[in-house]
């Protein structure tokens, strides 16, 4: 029989945005509500142009990522989410020690 095991951390990449956005197309002030969540979360977080990158707990993070959608979904009738995770048991700290280990490969 297996086993479950239990996930410990997790990094978590997701894009968010309303379906439409104001009249010029803007969906900016959306996502900036969404990536307003997941600062507050408290979390260690990044976000760059494509994607908000989240690590914790699975459970602290996907709650997060729904708080994201709800935000999202007050002011949008339908609503986008890309979500794309690395789910490795017993590492934590990895949304920078990954990003440090590419440089020490490239010599920087």
């Amino acid at each position: 029989m297996l086993r479950a095991r239990t996930i410990e951390s997790v990094i978590v990449a997701f894009s968010i945005s309303p379906a439409g956005g104001d009249e010029s197309g803007s969906v900016s002030a959306a996502v900036a509500e969404a990536v307003r969540v997941v600062r507050a979360s408290g979390l260690p977080n990044e976000t760059n142009a494509m994607f908000t990158n989240v690590e914790g707990e699975w459970d602290e993070v996907m709650a997060v990522v729904k708080q994201a959608v709800e935000v999202v979904a007050a002011v949008s009738p339908r609503v986008s989410l890309v979500l794309k995770a690395d789910i490795r048991p017993g590492y934590t700290g990895q949304l920078t020690a990954k990003v440090e280990r590419i440089e020490q490969a490239l010599g920087g």
